[in-house]
């Protein structure tokens, strides 16, 4: 059994950018594990054309430490591209060369060991954890690790509206495995869509790129309110900082879910080139013709049942209740991609380790530590399982060095790096706020 200071489980972005800066952090050993043979970024969404929907400058490390040699910057640097960044002139790089850059930094950490699949997290009674995986790639043995620590980055899984999941398969299938299937939903003679946000707003360009001159027919639905852009805002983007999450931390439960129920748009939706590019496609296709396009898009939604097609020459006939008016109608299709989210990976322990809320939600502290549910002290860490505790930037790859810095300064216990306050112009409470003395009408000074 291997006995290390840290054990990372999962490498996704945020964990990779946590290995990142402990690499420089000589009294702190950590190894990362994962289950995949490799670094790979939502790899079935790795769309030509596709940009982050963050600046380039929301890389692992910089917002924590620009000098860091794991920055995008010097990723350009290393491999002869900084010049041609510099003439590319745009702050969101594309998606394609993000995953690029990160897998350069997992190549370059030999705290990175990919094809270790965590079958198990234990708290050992010395207030250590024991860290089980599977057998590996190659048929290597698994491995037991002793950890003084251990940060889940085991990300996120496809969400799948019950009614879909009996039927998931190469024709009807999460947004997630698109690229894989992209040739046959291509060849279709119809593809419905389903969910209003990024992924599927990208499948839909993607589709009437080709499909307009096919006459390919395409069904967009989703229960949300509308095809709504994503708050892109500079102000609206303050929400993306440790003073909101601060702010937000200071409320009381009840009170985040429901600030949080009203704040989907900050993080959800269609960024404004996606949408623009989907409407400049059917306006473009349209001229000098009177007839519409193939296409039939409505928002409020909601998908109710799934059966096969009655009707030759389809494969599913699916119903459909408009939330609004109440009313069910029926599409028949040959595709089927659900753009339909994604939800928190389960943790891998034991249940009761981890103390939840009356929703299941894990709860989080300030230092994203995990609670025990025996009250012991924790040493088990979690990246991106706080939105319910921190607030809308839990998902963002812009606060990702923030939330490491403050993990980086747990696991060391002390300052490695500066955690950053007052890094808004706008104030999210209260305090501050109190100006002194104030003159009410009548000119009489008083205090409020």
């Amino acid at each position: 059994m291997e006995s290390v200071d840290v054990v990372g489980v999962g490498i996704g972005p945020f964990n990779l950018g946590l290995a990142a800066l402990l690499e420089p952090v000589g009294d702190v050993r950590a190894v990362f594990l994962e289950a995949r043979p490799s670094f790979a970024w939502h790899p079935g969404l790795m769309l030509p054309g596709a940009t982050l929907q963050v600046p380039f400058l929301a890389d692992l490390v910089t917002l924590a430490d620009p000098t860091s040699r794991f920055s995008f910057l010097n990723y350009l640097h290393q491999r002869n591209r900084l010049y041609r960044f510099y003439f590319y002139e745009h702050f969101h790089v594309p998606r394609q060369e993000y995953d690029a850059y990160a897998r350069w930094v997992a190549e370059s950490l030999p705290s990175c060991r990919f094809g270790h699949h965590v079958t198990n997290v234990e708290p050992a009674g010395d207030g250590t954890c024991i860290v089980r995986t599977a057998s590996g790639l190659g048929n290597e043995p698994a491995v037991e690790y002793r950890a003084r620590s251990v940060v889940f980055g085991v990300g996120s899984r496809p969400a799948v509206p019950a009614v879909a999941q009996p039927h998931l398969g190469d024709e009807m299938f999460h947004a997630a495995d698109y690229l894989s299937l992209r040739e046959k939903v291509a060849g279709a003679a119809a593809v419905t869509v389903v969910g209003s946000g990024q992924s599927a707003g990208e499948v839909i360009v993607d589709l009437l790129e080709t499909g307009l001159r096919t006459g390919q027919q395409v069904d967009w639905f989703t229960r949300g309110p509308g095809f709504l852009p994503m708050e892109y805002s500079k102000l609206g983007l303050e929400h993306f900082t440790p003073d909101y999450i601060d702010h937000f931390r200071g409320l009381p439960a009840d009170v985040r879910d429901g600030v949080r129920a009203g704040q989907d748009l900050l993080y959800k939706g269609l960024s404004a080139e996606t949408s623009e590019r989907i409407y400049d496609l059917l306006y473009t296709t349209t001229i000098d013709s009177d007839d519409d396009p193939p296409v039939t898009y409505a928002a409020r939604s909601e998908l109710v049942a799934v059966e096969p097609a009655p009707v030759a020459g389809r494969r599913w006939r699916l119903t459909w209740r408009h939330r609004d008016e109440h009313t069910v109608f029926t599409r028949d299709t040959d595709i089927v991609v659900l753009a339909t989210g994604y939800e928190p990976t389960p943790l891998p322990v034991p249940d009761g380790v981890v103390s939840t809320d009356e929703r299941g939600r894990p709860a989080v502290g300030a230092d994203y530590r995990l609670q025990l549910g025996d009250g012991r002290p924790s040493t088990l860490f979690a990246q991106n399982a706080e939105l319910h505790t921190h607030g809308v930037g839990a998902p963002d790859l812009g606060l990702g060095a923030h939330r490491n810095t403050v993990i980086v300064n747990a696991l060391a216990g002390r300052e490695v790096y500066p955690v950053r306050r007052r890094t808004t112009f706008q104030r999210f409470g209260t305090a501050g706020l109190d100006a002194g003395p104030v003159a009410p009408p009548g000119g009489t000074t008083a205090r409020p």
